[in-house]
Order: structure tokens, then sequence, then C-alpha cells
């Protein structure tokens, strides 16, 4: 017997700034929301924040943990997009006051990381991989036009 599908949802770990994070997030992902924020009242945690939150119907969490754990781009999470103008949305939104990085990725003002990709990235993988991946790599925000160009050379 197959147990039923657990619920799964990411827990964030932020140094102070959990409660703005979730704002953050849910003002860049439509149909977005805080469920509950959560103020620690005693203990050594006492005046930390627990919030929970949806982006686009994804249940997330988030807690003032401190200063003890930091994020890495070991982790990161990604933002399928159906056109240009969402990746360049998504790209300048979420990279405001943070890191563009190379590759469609970019760390946020919070730490965090994000894939902010073509959704149809694994059909132009089908195509020449090698112009693809060339072109990919030589790109910071992606450009769904190039990377289509590369993949229909020969």
């Amino acid at each position: 017997m197959t147990p039923a599908s657990p619920k799964l949802s990411p827990f964030l770990w932020f140094n102070g700034r959990a409660e703005e994070a979730a704002e953050f997030y849910v003002s860049v992902f439509p149909n977005s929301r805080i469920l509950s924020v959560s103020i620690v009242t005693e203990g050594p945690a006492k005046g930390d924040a627990l919030v929970e939150f949806e982006l686009d119907g994804q249940r997330f969490g988030a807690v003032d943990g401190g200063p003890t754990f930091s994020f890495t781009p070991a982790i990161s999470f990604v933002v399928a997009c159906d056109s240009q103008e969402e990746i360049d949305y998504y790209w300048d939104r979420l990279s405001e006051d943070g890191a563009p990085g190379r590759c469609g990725w970019l760390e946020d003002k919070f730490g965090v990381s994000w894939q902010v990709t073509p959704s149809m990235l694994p059909d132009l993988m089908a195509g020449n991989t090698a112009k693809l991946m060339e072109a990919l790599l030589a790109m910071d925000k992606l450009d769904i036009e190039t990377l289509r160009r590369a993949s229909e050379s020969s």
C-alpha cells in the first residue's frame, strides 16, 4: 500500500526579515497572499516572526531564525516563463537590490536564488544542444529568441 501523497512546501530561514521577504514575494507573484504572521512571545526566539504565505498557490513557510544559516545557490526556485515579457518582469523584480547571475540565475535581496527560465527550454534542448548551451552560457537574463535561433541553427 502506497501512503497518501504528502503536502510539500519550502520553509525558508531569514535573519530577521521573514515578514519583509514574504511581503516582497507576494508583491511579485500574482495570486499570492500572506496566510499568517505569528510572533514568538517566549523563549530564546522571542520577537521572531513565523510567516506562512502562498505564491500562486504554492505554500511557503518562513522564520526569523537569526544569522546561524544563510542561503546558497545550491537550492533555488525556478520561475518558468511563457514569454520574454514574463522573463523581463520576474528578472527585474526578483533582482531588485539583489545580484543578477549567469544563465538565468539571480540572487534576490534576501539571498534566495532564483532561475528565471523560458518554459520551452526543454523543447529547445531537442535542437542544436551545443549551440543552445553556448548561447545560454553567454547570457545573464535569458533571451528566448536568441535561444530559439541557437537551437534551430545547423
